[in-house]
């Protein structure tokens, strides 16, 4: 199969006539057509020369004539890949004699431009019924393919988010036992293997983090919403990126003199705020400006429809703008998938824009960025305003001596058996006697011989057969005055939300440390 030669030939078709050679269309409503079409509209000859052309197309092409484009053929215009693919078509079509119908296909443009149509191909024909030709209609649905890949992708990470909690509870047992037993090793060696003993619980905590930061990418974050000032919270972060960000980065606050207040969780917008920041220096490694700020915005129904995950209201936007390197248009789309990183290896997780997105998605709010590679990088973080009058909630702070037991007998319940024997050990060593159960239904047996005895059960949530909130509920009908700490390795745990309406003393997310243990201990005795 020969690629067309390019040559000047002559137009086979008037403006005039139909294919047929009828008049049933007149010429200037043949010409208004092509002219005013969005669709791209063209007949070629036999070999797959554009004969005649409509505006759209001969825009598309950066021209301005239709004569530009007359005699051409797509080998002119676009990749060669492309224009062959198209040329097979065309050929098919005049060798069937049938339509090719709705194909999508993926256009590169002279410009670079990446387009999608959606194109209908049919056989031209002479008043005899010869195929002379192909006559093709293309249109433009490049708006429906993002919108089509940017459902893809939340269905993609919505299976990332399932899969990740699946882990999560698994994954935060191993770590905790770790983190629980570190401080007593250490107390018991001598002082040349602290540091190993430190090296050891450095490397949980952080797979602690990193398991934290999924979860909150996937399923966004439980956390106590208070009501914040935003220029607060930018002028702390202003305060800790001048104190440890290289010189050469310029580092600029702005505040809207009445910004709204917003309901939020005052350390996850800090972690918002701050892996923003952090990605901005990582853009300017030869120094530029940072600028930090909050803004009050109204978005109508119109321009929230604009914006992904947007609903009509009042909004305050904190920025984070600099003037580094910026994104590729190729990659925009992709910065806030799971471990997607353009950082050398070991200098990123690719979980920073992924927890930035869950945390801000928890508090009904969302993100746009905007850049252009050498010209910067600007992220917006939208969060709903608030009138309301809530306080901070929050305890007073209790001295770490006064975490110590008096004897009181705690019934600890968890399938786990490292976290039970560190844990028996922790709160031995502390002033505690203890009690252990592998499950929910041997708990229940402990309990209720011993239930004089025990001040407090402190039960894990997530146990096969009879789990944590099930013994919760149990232990409130054999006695509706028992203390119970719950705790959990998943915050999105559905029997977590039921535990909690229950009303139990305190819940400990794992992996916990041992100052949280009895911090959590002693508070809930004293109630």
């Amino acid at each position: 199969m020969e690629r067309p030669d390019a040559k000047s030939i002559p137009i086979p078709i008037s403006s005039g006539s139909t294919p047929d050679g009828s008049s049933g269309v007149q010429p200037h409503l043949f010409d208004f057509l092509l002219d005013n079409t969005p669709d791209r509209i063209y007949f070629k000859d036999t070999a797959s020369r554009f004969i005649r052309v409509s505006r759209a197309l001969v825009e598309m092409f950066g021209l301005k004539d239709p004569s530009e484009v007359v005699g051409k053929t797509d080998f002119d215009f676009f990749a060669p890949q492309h224009a062959e693919a198209a040329f097979k078509d065309e050929q098919e079509v005049m060798r069937t004699g049938q339509a090719l119908i709705g194909k999508e296909e993926k256009e590169m443009l002279p410009d670079g431009r990446v387009t999608w149509v959606f194109t209908t191909k049919m056989p031209l024909r002479d008043p005899e019924g010869r195929v002379i030709g192909t006559c093709g209609i293309s249109r433009d649905v490049t708006e429906r393919k993002k919108l089509e890949e940017q459902l893809l992708r939340s269905q993609r990470l919505e299976s990332i988010g399932t899969l990740a909690s699946g882990v999560a509870h698994d994954l935060n047992n191993i770590m905790t036992p770790i983190l629980l037993s570190t401080p007593m090793i250490r107390e018991e060696l001598a002082p040349e293997f602290h540091g190993l003993v430190f090296a050891i619980e450095k490397a949980a905590q952080r797979g602690s983090d990193i398991v934290k930061q999924v979860l909150t990418f996937a399923k966004g974050a439980e956390g106590v919403h208070t009501m914040l000032q935003p220029k607060y919270l930018t002028g702390e972060i202003v305060e800790i990126v001048r104190q440890t960000f290289p010189k050469p980065i310029r580092v600029i606050h702005h505040d809207h003199k009445e910004v709204w207040q917003v309901s939020a969780d005052a350390t996850q917008v800090h972690q918002v705020l701050l892996n923003l920041c952090l990605n901005a220096r990582d853009a300017m490694p030869n120094g530029g400006t940072l600028t930090i700020g909050s803004e009050n915005v109204e978005l109508d129904e119109h321009y929230a429809t604009m914006m992904p995950d947007a609903k009509p209201g009042r909004y305050v936007f904190f920025y984070v703008q600099d003037t580094g390197t910026g994104i590729r248009p190729e990659i925009c789309n992709r910065i806030f998938d799971p471990f997607f990183t353009t950082k050398e290896t070991g200098k990123g997780t690719g979980l920073g824009l992924s927890t930035v997105r869950g945390i801000v998605k928890s508090h009904l709010g969302f993100v746009n960025v905007y850049s252009e590679p050498g010209g910067g990088t600007t992220f917006k973080v939208y969060l709903p305003a608030s009138t309301g009058l809530d306080q901070a909630l929050g305890s007073h702070p209790v001295e770490e001596n006064s975490f110590r037991g008096n004897g009181e007998m705690i019934l600890v319940v968890d399938d786990e058996s490292e976290i039970r024997s560190v844990t028996e050990a922790i709160l031995k060593r502390n002033g505690y006697q203890v009690l252990t159960a592998a499950d929910g239904t041997e708990a229940l047996a402990i309990y209720a011989e011993r239930k004089a005895e025990i001040a407090l059960v402190l039960t894990d949530v997530m146990m096969p057969h009879f789990d944590g909130t099930a013994l919760t509920r149990t232990l409130k009908k054999i006695n509706p005055s028992v203390r119970i700490i719950a705790s959990s390795g998943n915050a999105q745990d559905t029997r977590l939300a039921e535990l909690r309406l229950l009303n139990p003393q305190a819940v400990l997310m794992k992996p916990y440390s041992k100052e949280q243990l009895l911090k959590s201990l002693h508070e809930a005795l004293k109630k």
